[in-house]
Protein backbone atom coordinates (compact mmCIF):
# COMPACT_ATOMS: atom_id res chain seq x y z
CA UNK A 1 0.00 0.00 0.00
CA UNK A 2 1.55 3.66 -0.59
CA UNK A 3 0.62 6.57 1.53
CA UNK A 4 -1.94 8.15 -0.24
CA UNK A 5 -4.16 4.87 0.05
CA UNK A 6 -3.07 4.24 3.87
CA UNK A 7 -4.70 7.91 4.27
CA UNK A 8 -7.72 7.38 2.49
CA UNK A 9 -7.92 3.91 4.64
CA UNK A 10 -7.29 5.81 7.75
CA UNK A 11 -10.55 8.43 6.52
CA UNK A 12 -12.77 5.56 5.85
CA UNK A 13 -12.26 3.65 9.02
CA UNK A 14 -12.41 6.68 11.21
CA UNK A 15 -15.34 7.77 9.94
CA UNK A 16 -18.13 6.44 11.94
CA UNK A 17 -16.43 6.72 15.17
CA UNK A 18 -15.65 10.60 14.98
CA UNK A 19 -19.04 11.18 13.12
CA UNK A 20 -20.54 9.52 16.62
CA UNK A 21 -17.97 12.18 18.82
CA UNK A 22 -18.71 15.17 16.56
CA UNK A 23 -22.47 14.41 17.88
CA UNK A 24 -22.10 13.60 21.50
CA UNK A 25 -19.91 16.89 21.56
CA UNK A 26 -22.76 19.13 20.17
CA UNK A 27 -24.86 17.52 22.81
CA UNK A 28 -22.18 17.85 25.87
CA UNK A 29 -20.77 21.06 24.81
CA UNK A 30 -21.81 24.34 23.43
CA UNK A 31 -20.85 23.71 20.07
CA UNK A 32 -23.52 23.95 17.41
CA UNK A 33 -23.86 21.50 14.35
CA UNK A 34 -23.79 24.81 12.40
CA UNK A 35 -23.04 28.96 12.04
CA UNK A 36 -24.39 31.11 9.54
CA UNK A 37 -21.02 33.01 8.42
CA UNK A 38 -23.41 36.15 6.62
CA UNK A 39 -27.05 36.43 5.01
CA UNK A 40 -26.06 33.27 2.42
CA UNK A 41 -23.44 31.18 3.44
CA UNK A 42 -24.01 28.20 6.31
CA UNK A 43 -21.38 26.21 7.50
CA UNK A 44 -21.93 23.10 9.43
CA UNK A 45 -21.09 19.65 9.83
CA UNK A 46 -22.47 16.63 7.99
CA UNK A 47 -26.33 17.77 7.91
CA UNK A 48 -28.67 14.93 8.62
CA UNK A 49 -31.50 13.79 6.83
CA UNK A 50 -33.96 14.58 9.69
CA UNK A 51 -32.64 18.35 9.16
CA UNK A 52 -33.54 18.63 5.51
CA UNK A 53 -36.96 20.04 5.81
CA UNK A 54 -35.61 22.75 8.53
CA UNK A 55 -32.51 23.78 6.64
CA UNK A 56 -34.69 24.74 3.45
CA UNK A 57 -37.94 26.04 5.32
CA UNK A 58 -36.17 27.73 8.67
CA UNK A 59 -32.56 28.52 7.34
CA UNK A 60 -33.56 29.31 3.54
CA UNK A 61 -30.79 26.91 2.13
CA UNK A 62 -31.21 26.48 -2.00
CA UNK A 63 -28.05 25.07 -2.46
CA UNK A 64 -25.43 22.28 -0.42
CA UNK A 65 -21.56 22.23 -1.06
CA UNK A 66 -20.50 19.13 0.18
CA UNK A 67 -16.42 18.57 0.53
CA UNK A 68 -17.37 14.80 1.25
CA UNK A 69 -16.49 11.82 -0.62
CA UNK A 70 -19.34 9.98 -1.57
CA UNK A 71 -19.19 6.58 1.43
CA UNK A 72 -19.54 10.19 3.78
CA UNK A 73 -22.98 10.59 1.90
CA UNK A 74 -24.56 7.19 2.45
CA UNK A 75 -25.80 6.36 5.62
CA UNK A 76 -26.91 9.77 7.30
CA UNK A 77 -26.88 12.41 4.90
CA UNK A 78 -28.63 13.64 1.74
CA UNK A 79 -26.35 12.63 -1.31
CA UNK A 80 -27.15 14.75 -4.83
CA UNK A 81 -30.33 12.95 -5.74
CA UNK A 82 -31.78 13.18 -2.61
CA UNK A 83 -31.40 16.84 -2.94
CA UNK A 84 -32.54 17.28 -6.02
CA UNK A 85 -35.70 15.85 -5.01
CA UNK A 86 -35.86 18.90 -2.25
CA UNK A 87 -35.87 21.38 -5.25
CA UNK A 88 -32.08 22.42 -3.72
CA UNK A 89 -28.76 22.28 -5.75
CA UNK A 90 -26.46 20.07 -5.01
CA UNK A 91 -21.86 20.02 -5.78
CA UNK A 92 -19.91 18.07 -4.56
CA UNK A 93 -15.95 18.34 -4.11
CA UNK A 94 -14.91 14.95 -2.66
CA UNK A 95 -12.31 15.49 -0.36
CA UNK A 96 -10.15 13.08 1.63
CA UNK A 97 -10.80 13.91 5.42
CA UNK A 98 -7.84 14.42 8.03
CA UNK A 99 -4.97 14.70 5.53
CA UNK A 100 -5.91 16.61 2.49
CA UNK A 101 -7.78 20.08 2.18
CA UNK A 102 -9.68 20.93 -0.81
CA UNK A 103 -7.04 21.70 -4.09
CA UNK A 104 -7.28 25.09 -6.10
CA UNK A 105 -9.41 24.03 -8.72
CA UNK A 106 -12.11 22.82 -6.68
CA UNK A 107 -11.87 26.37 -4.50
CA UNK A 108 -12.61 28.18 -7.43
CA UNK A 109 -15.73 25.39 -8.33
CA UNK A 110 -17.14 26.33 -4.65
CA UNK A 111 -16.68 29.69 -4.87
CA UNK A 112 -18.46 30.08 -8.31
CA UNK A 113 -21.61 27.88 -7.15
CA UNK A 114 -21.85 29.72 -4.22
CA UNK A 115 -21.86 33.39 -6.32
CA UNK A 116 -24.81 31.88 -7.95
CA UNK A 117 -26.74 31.88 -5.01
CA UNK A 118 -25.80 35.22 -4.11
CA UNK A 119 -28.42 38.07 -4.16
CA UNK A 120 -27.60 39.78 -7.79
CA UNK A 121 -26.80 43.30 -6.49
CA UNK A 122 -24.35 41.29 -4.03
CA UNK A 123 -22.53 39.12 -6.83
CA UNK A 124 -19.04 38.46 -7.02
CA UNK A 125 -17.96 40.22 -10.25
CA UNK A 126 -15.31 38.36 -12.79
CA UNK A 127 -16.76 35.09 -11.29
CA UNK A 128 -18.50 33.47 -14.18
CA UNK A 129 -21.21 30.90 -13.62
CA UNK A 130 -23.35 29.10 -15.67
CA UNK A 131 -26.69 31.07 -14.67
CA UNK A 132 -27.41 34.45 -15.87
CA UNK A 133 -26.80 37.70 -14.21
CA UNK A 134 -30.90 38.19 -14.14
CA UNK A 135 -31.39 35.05 -12.78
CA UNK A 136 -32.31 34.92 -9.19
CA UNK A 137 -31.48 32.15 -7.21
CA UNK A 138 -30.54 33.68 -4.26
CA UNK A 139 -30.67 31.96 -0.72
CA UNK A 140 -28.64 30.18 1.61
CA UNK A 141 -25.48 27.43 0.57
CA UNK A 142 -24.84 25.21 3.58
CA UNK A 143 -21.46 24.30 2.95
CA UNK A 144 -20.55 21.45 4.82
CA UNK A 145 -17.72 18.25 5.68
CA UNK A 146 -18.03 15.48 8.53
CA UNK A 147 -17.51 18.13 11.26
CA UNK A 148 -17.98 21.85 9.55
CA UNK A 149 -14.08 22.15 10.74
CA UNK A 150 -11.43 21.85 8.25
CA UNK A 151 -12.64 21.00 4.48
CA UNK A 152 -15.35 23.13 4.32
CA UNK A 153 -14.00 25.76 6.35
CA UNK A 154 -11.45 25.91 4.02
CA UNK A 155 -14.01 26.75 1.04
CA UNK A 156 -16.10 28.96 3.29
CA UNK A 157 -12.54 31.05 3.76
CA UNK A 158 -12.05 31.88 0.48
CA UNK A 159 -15.56 32.41 -0.20
CA UNK A 160 -14.97 35.23 2.67
CA UNK A 161 -11.69 36.35 1.13
CA UNK A 162 -13.36 37.01 -2.31
CA UNK A 163 -16.23 38.81 -0.67
CA UNK A 164 -13.69 41.10 1.21
CA UNK A 165 -11.71 41.71 -1.81
CA UNK A 166 -14.89 43.23 -3.14
CA UNK A 167 -15.52 45.16 -0.30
Amino acid sequence: MDMKSDREMFARVSFYPTLFYNVFMEKVTSRRWYDRIDNNVILGALPFRSMTQDLIQNENVKAVVSMNEDYELTLFSNNAEMWKTHGVKFLQLPTVDIFECPDQSKLIQGVTFINRFLPPVNRLPGIVSSNSEDSDESGTVYIHCKAGRTRSATLVGCYLMMVSLES
